[in-house]
Formats: C-alpha cells, structure tokens, sequence
C-alpha cells in the first residue's frame, strides 16, 4: 500500500505506535542514567545484623560508599565490620526505642560531618507474626507495628534533615506478601503501613530534591525466618490460645496450617537475594529511580496479582491454599493445594 493511499485511522494508528517505542527509548535512556561518583557518599541502613541488611551493607560498601550499618546487637556490628572496609561503621539501633533512635540519628549526624546523608535504606526483619490474627493478642500488633513501622518511620522523620541537606535518596524496602491476606493481619499491616507513608513522602520530598522509592521484594531466604523458627512461634501461639478457641479450629488445622506454610517457605523462598541488591544499588546510582521495584518472581507475578486480583478470585484461591478451621463446617478440612 503506498503512502497516498493510507487512510487517516491507518496513520493515526502509525503515529500511536511510533510515539509509544519513542517514549520507551526514552524511558529506557533515562532509566540508564547514573550518578557518577559515589565515593564520600554516606548511605544508613537498618537491621544490618544478618539477611538482606547485611548483604546490601556488604555490597554498598564494595562499591564505594560510606555505609552505616545498624545493627541490633554488638555481635552483628563486630561480624560485619570484620568482613569489610574501614569506611564502614556501625551504629547499636534498637527500631522500638526512641532513646535508641536518637543515639543513632546522633552517630549519622557526626559520621557526615556536614554533608548530610545520600541515602536511607529502611527495613525491618522477623519481627512480623505469621499466624491467624485471632491467635494474636494486642501485645503481639504493638511489637510488629513499634519496629516495623512506627520505628522505621521515626527514624526517617529525624533523618530528613540530613536528607534534604544532600539533596538524598530514601529506599523503602517492603515484602510484597504483606499486600495479600497470606499470613494473617499482623504480618500486612506494616507493609501496607510503609506503602501509605512512602507515597505521600515521596511526592512531598520531591520539591527537596529527594527522591523516594519502594523496593517490594518477594519471598527471599535472607529475608525471613527460617521454617523451624516459624513453627516454633506458631507452636507457642496455639499453646496459649483458650480452650474454645483451640476446639474452634482444631488439632487438625494446626496440623495443617504448618504445613502449608513449611510448604509456601519451600516453594516460594529464593536463596538469590541479589535481586533486591540490583534494585537496591539502581534506587541509589540512578540519576532518575524508579517510584517502584519489584525483586523477585513472585513478587512480580503473584503476590502484586493476588493483592490487584477481584476478592472473591484472591479469597478463593487462598481457601485452597489454606486449611479450614473445624467450626467452618468445610467438608475437607486439610489443605487443597500446596503451592
């Protein structure tokens, strides 16, 4: 067909496509960008004692940066300074005392001299129960929500002066299984809580120079207890439970329920965790990050797809996935599917 003889809709359609692989190109050179010294740079991160802290102090470290890792005990400070440079430091940080914030915001303070701070990489781990919510008490929501949320937000609020001073980075790092009701309320409310934080944060910081982004990250080893530690906590949860609650759900659920979650651990968990790394290291080097990141397969395809997928479709697929309790009067108490 010759150019004449194109009609309107022809060429409208031409010109759609031709605009969106340009905006692309562009997205995908502008995604490319990086800044280009890191060297002197201060980057804090929290709970650097074992899993993902620990690795990305590691590497951030390897790379140049001034890291402050904090950690929860003297043991994890002195391990990880053993197996790095000397730029690295560490700094005791308990995230559910305030006494214990401020010490730390004080030991950045005087670590960056002036400069103020490039980058604040914000997470917490194992501290999220995973059990039905009403096996938790009162005490049990206060405990995730003071470190994993409450704690990880005062040390934010205290660090945007140094933030805003370097013109810095803010890199939220969240397990995209909090967005689902996998696990119980207790283990989604501070993610959803970070979620809420970090968006108006975001748009905020922006006439500061501040850039904030979101690392939602999947279901990674390094990041999470371990199947025994998980049983265990489930183990004194049951035990503590009333006589009527227990007979409500039955031996047979808790039977079950471990094993679905011994079973979501095995398929589920990736030793790789340097894809939260990249995501991560692009967060910080990127002369334009992205708002958004998500590390890890299931992160990517299922739990972002559960937490956007219709109620019933998402409730369904977790009653398959879930036992029944005894009360429900389900024919088949036990575990349909295990994924």
């Amino acid at each position: 067909m010759s150019p004449q003889n194109l009609s309107l809709s022809d060429s409208l359609h031409i010109a759609i496509l031709a605009s969106i692989l340009c905006l692309i190109i562009y997205w995908l050179i502008r995604d490319s960008y990086r800044v280009r010294n890191v060297n002197g740079k201060h980057v804090f991160i929290t709970s650097c004692d074992t899993g993902l802290g620990n690795s990305l102090a590691k590497r951030l470290d390897k790379m140049g940066f001034c890291v402050i890792a904090a950690c929860a005990t003297e043991k994890g400070g002195q391990e990880l300074q053993s197996c790095s440079s000397l730029s690295l430091k560490t700094v005791n940080l308990n995230l559910a005392d305030s006494t214990s914030i401020a010490r730390a915001v004080l030991f950045v303070s005087e670590e960056t001299a002036g400069k103020g701070l490039f980058g604040l990489v914000s997470h917490a781990e194992g501290t999220a129960p995973v059990a039905p919510t009403d096996w938790l008490s009162i005490e049990d929501f206060h405990s995730v929500l003071d470190v994993s949320l409450l704690g990880l937000i005062e040390i934010t609020l205290k660090l945007l002066p140094l933030l805003k001073k370097a013109e810095g980075r803010v890199v939220n790092l969240i397990n995209t299984k909090g967005l689902t009701a996998f696990a119980g309320a207790g283990y989604g409310l501070p993610t959803w809580g970070m979620e809420a934080f970090s968006d108006p944060l975001r748009i905020e910081m922006q006439h500061f120079g501040v850039k904030v982004s979101i690392v939602e990250h999947g279901f990674f080893e390094a990041g999470v207890a371990n199947s025994d530690v998980i049983e265990k906590h489930l183990l004194r949860l049951w035990n503590r439970l009333t006589s009527e609650t227990r007979d409500s759900y039955g031996e047979k659920y808790f039977v079950e329920y471990i094993k679905a979650q011994r079973s979501s651990l095995k398929r589920l968990c990736n030793t790789d965790t340097s894809k939260v790394i990249k995501c991560v290291e692009h967060a910080l080097i990127a002369k334009h990050p992205r708002i958004r990141y998500r590390a890890g397969w299931d992160a990517k395809f299922f739990w972002v797809f559960l937490s956007y997928a219709p109620s019933c479709l998402s409730d369904m697929l977790l009653h398959m996935l879930f036992p029944a309790p005894a009360a429900s009067g389900r024919a088949v108490p036990r575990v349909l599917i295990n994924i």
